[in-house]
């Protein structure tokens, strides 16, 4: 990945790049932190040469009108393409719309919600009279259940068990030499 310079992020905090590389450094500063840091340093040095804005909520309602603007005319766009959806205008700037749109538009049976519902209740009776749900308790309970494991002597019972055998040999040995 290319790193920019720290030179590079102050001619672009000072607005003195072209609109091709102002992109490039917009997009990269998405991918890589390092470069954000940079960037974040050169825009602390150079706060005091930046804009001072006055009015904060202006300046934020400005911006917002803006956004809706481009939200219409995205809309707008949208309704040309697709000819069949309907659109519904604001008579006056205060008054709430219908959505525009695909949202006006009903859905297929398929996707509503109650199709759904009615589809899982059929799968768990099917399942149910089937015995699929009864042969996954027996399942389930064999698993759960111990497992018979032998009992394995303690190291105590097995150092008695090899002495007694040692001593079993021993008086074999006797009652041969007799």
């Amino acid at each position: 990945m290319k790193h920019y310079l720290y030179d590079d992020w102050l001619q672009y905090v000072k607005n003195e790049l072209n609109d091709q590389d102002r992109e490039k450094l917009e997009s990269h500063l998405y991918t890589c932190d390092q470069c954000l840091d940079q960037y974040l340093q050169a825009m602390a040095e150079n706060e005091s040469s930046l804009p001072i804005l006055t009015n904060e909520s202006g300046f934020t309602d400005f911006v917002m009108a803006e956004v809706a603007k481009q939200k219409v005319s995205l809309e707008h766009v949208e309704t040309q393409m697709s000819p069949k959806l309907e659109v519904v205008s604001k008579e006056t700037a205060g008054e709430q719309s219908k959505p525009i749109g695909k949202a006006n538009q009903k859905k297929p049976f398929y996707q509503q919600a109650v199709f759904h519902y009615l589809l899982a209740a059929v799968a768990t009776i099917l399942l149910t009279f089937s015995g699929a749900f009864k042969s996954i308790a027996i399942y389930a309970n064999s698993l759960e259940s111990p497992q018979v494991q032998e009992k394995k002597p303690s190291m105590t019972e097995g150092v008695i068990n090899k002495t007694f055998a040692w001593m079993d040999s021993l008086e074999k040995k006797e009652a041969d030499k007799k």
